[in-house]
């Protein structure tokens, strides 16, 4: 066996199918059978098992990962030192999270990341919903509840804060807002409730008011309501700089609380690749939090 069968291993069992290991590899999904098919000649095992929802690992398949991996590490370590670059990390990193995370912290932490090593291929998939890592949609994702259930590695890595805002003109034109009897008065602004993905993101019956006048599952869509001047909204603290035409309201009765975790496949703690970026990943995350919400107007 050579490494490059490990590769195209590792490749199907982390996509589940031979199109996606054909993406990951840059090449077709035939090439990628062929090879498969050698591998299983080699060890003469079964590696995996196909169904109609793609590629599965065989026990034989789950006892090689390991050893496969650790190829692979040895590898990127042999490379490293090489090329002189010891310590830098390289290849492709895939990161799922809820796109109020995306929009506004990642992009930051993702420069730092880059800027520390310039070898990584960082994706940024914002989608509202819950990554699936078994099917290695990601090689990591952000939750903003911790999960109860699955073959995960769970992290915190911070905590977050969000107040009612409204635009300074909306404000100026409607009636004054003192207490949260006064929001009944208004457009809310929120998430679309049958599409609420994690319970971490229902925020309404914290306001006290139930109904939601303009609604999207997309927090960037929601910002931009209330950058229209449309209603009074939940919003993100490490958002507000962005949008420095908003402003809280009664920062008081409506203050709200919420953690970031980082979850990861359980298979993957093995990983030293990935146990690094998750440090780096969290010490970037956590200063760029502090650094936005310590920019706003003291409440």
């Amino acid at each position: 066996m050579d490494w490059d069968d490990f590769r195209v291993f590792l490749a199907v069992a982390r996509s589940e199918s031979l199109s996606g290991a054909g993406r990951i590899l840059k090449c077709d999904a035939a090439t990628v059978g062929r090879r498969i098919m050698r591998l299983e000649d080699q060890a003469s095992a079964k590696l995996f098992l196909k169904s109609p929802q793609g590629y599965t690992l065989t026990d034989s398949g789950a006892r090689l990962v390991p050893h496969a991996e650790a190829v692979e590490q040895t590898m990127a370590r042999a490379a490293e030192e090489l090329s002189g670059t010891t310590g830098q990390l390289s290849g492709q990193l895939r990161i799922g999270a809820p796109d109020g995370i995306a929009n506004y912290l990642l992009p930051q932490v993702c420069k730092t990341l880059s800027d520390r090593h310039p070898g990584l291929e960082i994706q940024i998939v914002a989608l509202p919903r819950v990554f699936n890592l078994s099917k290695r949609e990601a090689d990591m994702a952000i939750s903003v509840s911790r999960p109860t259930a699955g073959r995960l590695t769970v992290q915190k890595l911070a905590d977050y804060h969000l107040h009612l805002a409204a635009h300074r003109e909306y404000l100026a034109a409607h009636p004054p807002i003192s207490t949260k009897a006064d929001l009944k008065q208004h457009r809310m602004v929120g998430y679309i409730a049958d599409m609420i993905f994690d319970k971490g993101l229902d925020y309404q019956a914290e306001t006290g008011v139930e109904a939601v006048t303009l609604s999207s599952n997309s927090v960037a869509v929601q910002m931009q309501m209330l950058r229209a001047g449309a209603g009074v909204g939940i919003v993100h603290d490490f958002a507000l700089p962005f949008v420095p035409e908003l402003v809280r309201i009664l920062p008081h009765q409506v203050a709200i609380s919420r953690s970031f975790w980082l979850l990861r496949h359980a298979d993957d703690r093995r990983s030293e690749r990935l146990s690094r970026v998750a440090d780096i990943l969290g010490h970037a995350l956590r200063a760029e939090l502090s650094r936005l919400e310590a920019s706003l107007p003291p409440i």
